[in-house]
């Protein structure tokens, strides 16, 4: 049990810090190839495109995660508690909504995906699985986000 609260805490910190490094030094590498060693590697480019694309929407869940992303607050500040619990809950609803059928299309488009990538070589359904996978990790946060929500609202904070 210590290990999946563990997992749950850090899970996005550590795929966004290893995809980073991996990114980081991969251009690096290829940099230093190009204007040093007057060489390139072929698959560079394309390995550090897809760790971008994985940072991209394992980014998503880590903002859901921390309440990073931005919001706009103004119709918010016209209500009261109550008004602002139910508000708050509509939105966690909508994008809950929104990241839900997000993944089901993910998941249909990755079923379909039968290339490979030119330089890697590898099944493209692992680029494609990003979006599947970072919105369905959002879909856990938004609602893990919504039990906070509810469990602050009923202890009256």
């Amino acid at each position: 049990m210590t290990f999946l609260k563990w997992l749950d805490e850090n899970i996005e910190s550590i795929l966004l810090i290893m995809l980073s490094i991996l990114t980081v030094v991969v251009v690096f590498t290829q940099v230093f190839m190009r204007y040093i060693l007057d060489s390139s590697l072929v698959w560079s480019e394309e390995l550090a495109r897809y760790a971008f694309i994985w940072m991209i929407y394992i980014g998503v869940s880590y903002g859901v995660k921390r309440q990073a992303h931005i919001s706009v607050d103004a119709v918010a500040l016209l209500f009261k508690r109550k008004g602002k619990f139910i508000l708050g809950l509509c939105a966690n609803i909508a994008f809950l909504t929104f990241a839900v059928i997000l993944t089901y299309f993910s998941f249909e488009v990755v079923v379909q995906v039968t290339r490979s990538s030119p330089a890697l070589d590898i099944p493209m359904q692992w680029v494609y699985a990003a979006p599947m996978v970072g919105l369905m990790l959002t879909a856990i946060r938004v609602i893990q986000r919504m039990k906070i929500q509810i469990d602050i609202f009923k202890s009256g904070e």
